[in-house]
């Protein structure tokens, strides 16, 4: 709320007319036009300011007197406090058409940056954004005189940068990178002196100026910082704050780049393993490209930071600017190792330290999330994976811990370790249990078998499975999982796709006893497994013995037919020399034999035994599986063609038909059929199965694939006529 005076000051420019505000106008023209503007032109000034920005409507000035305002902002002879003023008023009037304000010659530092702000203003009709990036950027290039400062041009720039981030060029851009790693590196760390204000008892000699220090008073010992703290401060220790501040936008729009436009098929964390170790391990950064300069100094200036947080400060003030710094370091280390992943390890050390230290203190809560961003996009991916898929047992284990917190002292003495707990309560303080639930609720660190070892604990949790809480966990389960995968996708090396996609078997039968639950995230772990295959087809055959495991087990068929599915698929798809060479036939005949195990298990017709119950699309994808293995290595197409040939002995048994509806196994049978028919084609089954190497990832190849349920019909038809057609 304004006072009653900045009320009525307020009121009194919105009533004033056009014909009181033109003689106004013309009453301060004549005081800018007397042989040097003076208090009074500066009073003028200020209360016309206030006309013109107190409407919500734009006031009209003279052309006349605009360009007047321009001729004074950039006379030399202007005070500043009038200049100031005159730029002001014109980024009010702004756009202006009468406009002829240029920066192209400005030397002055102070005259470039009101400039500046006053063609910004206009809205790059005209290219102004650009002009002013190109000037800005050219003064900070060179050596600037005596009395002038970079320090009022860097909010230009990084308002250049967020208006039009490619209006600088990459040699501007790393003209700009080298000053801001000096800026932020090798700022004084002695404090500034105090201008003495002279008079009779002022001291002739200069006091000495003291070291910086700590928030917690300690004198510094490393560079000088944001967080630094001294009376006074020095010109580059006032660029030090303002590089900083500006640091992450500049990283976004240029961090990247090095020395070449940005390939949409460049990965993070590419094949830069040469300037990668160079920039983390040699004696002299300042040798390196500008923009891996910068990261280095960046990264060190961040990492001094999160050190600085650790201290304890004097002032309530400095607390509060110890979090900011540290979220904005965390998310600068967080761009950093997105565009060279060789920082990874090394922040990864300090910000597990650090979120050990501050993740049980509330008044950190904000600066934990940038922390657990950093931990979702970078190689923890694993634990993350891990946790998601723990939710809801985590969530049943809060609400325990929650009742056991609220029960009477005299009920929580610890359980009798040789009696057998027969509630979550009793489990919760029974030794057996006591460190698996410490570990779920992560008040200890995981043992190497930390998902074994759930298992227990997870069917003994069991019992809350219909608890309101932990229903509803269970259903953001799967959301946060196909985010998570998302990130994945985008940042994964093959390492840690090979890493996920062993878990994702091993955990699809540990998961909390909800079935709803369990169904969601089986649908969502088999579309992410067929998405991860994609990405690295050659994980079949680098992790061909666990998914030779998995796919050769016929319980999990039942118990998990979504994903046993897909992973069989993958193997169809994949397994081929076309998307890695290493691929052997040996290997083909194994995975042959495994699944073809697989089929004769669940298709055999026993006459004592019932026939065990599965999908029918798993039926289908191990018969199309088969046969593109066959189709690889043809001698192995005797073999599934005899064994299709017996699939329609299999759907016409009584056993079968009273477990399957007639639709089910009319497609099992027609996918059969289709299948043998094109086997007796050898080279178009080669062709449509395992294409040569120039051709699997064509548009003509995706186009067969694509189309493939119709060319099975036409080689059926081809071969199996209707009866009464003749054939050709």
């Amino acid at each position: 709320m304004f006072s009653a005076a900045a009320e009525s000051f307020l009121r009194q420019a919105r009533e004033i007319h056009e014909e009181e505000l033109r003689r106004f106008v013309g009453r301060v023209s004549a005081l800018l036009q007397g042989p040097e503007p003076g208090p009074e032109a500066a009073e003028g000034l200020r209360r016309l300011h206030l006309t013109v920005a107190a409407t919500k409507y734009p006031r009209r000035l003279d052309g006349r007197f605009v360009e007047l305002l321009q001729t004074v902002l950039c006379s030399p002879k202007s005070p500043e406090q009038v200049q100031v003023l005159c730029a002001a008023i014109l980024r009010e009037m702004s756009p202006c058409n009468d406009l002829i304000l240029c920066c192209d010659e400005i030397q002055d530092t102070k005259l470039l940056s009101l400039v500046s702000s006053v063609l910004l203003a206009q809205g790059n009709k005209k290219g102004e954004v650009a002009a002013v990036g190109q000037r800005v950027v050219k003064v900070l290039e060179g050596r600037l005189p005596e009395g002038q400062s970079a320090l009022v041009l860097l909010p230009v720039l990084a308002n250049v940068i967020s208006l039009s981030p490619e209006s600088l060029t990459e040699e501007q851009t790393d003209a700009v990178s080298r000053r801001l790693a000096g800026w932020l590196r090798y700022a004084s760390t002695q404090q500034g002196v105090a201008q003495p204000l002279g008079g009779f008892f002022s001291s002739p000699r200069t006091k000495q100026p003291a070291p910086v220090t700590e928030v917690d008073g300690a004198i510094a010992t490393d560079f000088f910082t944001v967080l630094s703290v001294g009376q006074h401060y020095t010109q580059d220790q006032w660029l030090n704050v303002q590089a900083f501040s500006m640091l992450r936008n500049w990283l976004l729009c240029y961090g990247g780049q090095e020395g070449k436009a940005p390939n949409p098929d460049d990965k993070p964390g590419g094949d830069r393993s040469v300037t990668s170790i160079i920039s983390t391990t040699s004696s002299s950064s300042r040798l390196l490209p500008p923009k891996e300069h910068l990261r280095e100094k960046a990264f060190e200036y961040c990492q001094r930071l999160t050190e600085q947080s650790t201290r304890r400060p004097l002032k309530k003030d400095d607390g509060d600017l110890q979090k900011a710094c540290l979220i904005e370091a965390v998310a600068i280390m967080d761009i950093i190792c997105k565009q060279d992943s060789s920082y990874v390890h090394r922040a990864l050390s300090s910000l597990k330290i650090l979120h050990g230290r501050i993740c049980g203190d509330a008044t950190y809560a904000r600066a934990l999330l940038p922390i657990a961003q950093f931990f979702l996009n970078h190689s923890t991916a694993i634990e993350i994976f891990h946790l998601l898929l723990d939710l809801p047992c985590l969530t049943a284990a809060l609400d325990i811990q929650l009742r056991a917190a609220a029960l009477p002292t005299s009920e929580k003495a610890t359980s009798d370790p040789a009696v057998k707990p027969a509630t979550c309560l009793e489990a919760f303080r029974h030794p057996l249990y006591k460190s698996t639930f410490q570990h779920l609720l992560r008040s200890r660190s995981a043992p190497e078998d930390a998902p074994e070892s759930l298992i227990p604990l997870r069917q003994l949790l069991g019992s809350l499975a219909g608890n309101p809480r932990v229903v509803q966990c269970a259903e953001t389960v799967p959301v946060l999982l196909e985010l998570f995968f998302g990130v994945v996708a985008e940042f994964a090396d093959g390492c840690l796709i090979n890493q996920l996609v062993v878990l994702l078997l091993q955990r699809s039968d540990q998961l909390y006893e909800i079935p709803a639950f369990k169904d969601d995230v089986y649908r969502v772990l088999s579309s992410q497994l067929a998405m991860l295959c994609k990405l690295r087809p050659a994980l079949i055959v680098e992790l061909s013995t666990e998914i030779l495991e998995f796919s050769g087990a016929v319980s999990n068929i039942q118990s998990k037919e979504p994903i046993f599915t897909h992973v069989v698929w993958a193997v169809g798809e994949y397994l081929s020399v076309s998307y890695d060479k290493r691929c052997t036939v040996e290997q083909i005949t194994r995975f042959f034999e495994a699944l073809e195990a697989v089929l004769f298990e669940i298709t055999q017709l026993r006459p004592l035994a019932s026939t065990p119950s599965c999908a029918p699309r798993a039926i289908s994808v191990l018969m199309a599986t088969l046969t593109k293995l066959a189709a690889r290595s043809q001698d192995l197409i005797p073999r599934v063609s005899m064994f299709l040939s017996k699939m329609r002995t299999f759907v016409q048994s009584p056993a079968v038909t009273s477990v399957y509806c007639e639709e089910d196994l009319e497609e099992i049978l027609i996918r059969a059929t289709e299948l043998m028919n094109l086997l007796k084609m050898p080279s178009v089954a080669q062709f449509v199965f395992t294409p040569p190497m120039d051709v699997a990832s064509t548009r003509l190849q995706r186009e067969v694939n694509d189309s493939l349920p119709l060319a099975l019909r036409m080689v059926t038809q081809l071969l199996e006529p209707a009866p009464g057609c003749m054939p050709v």
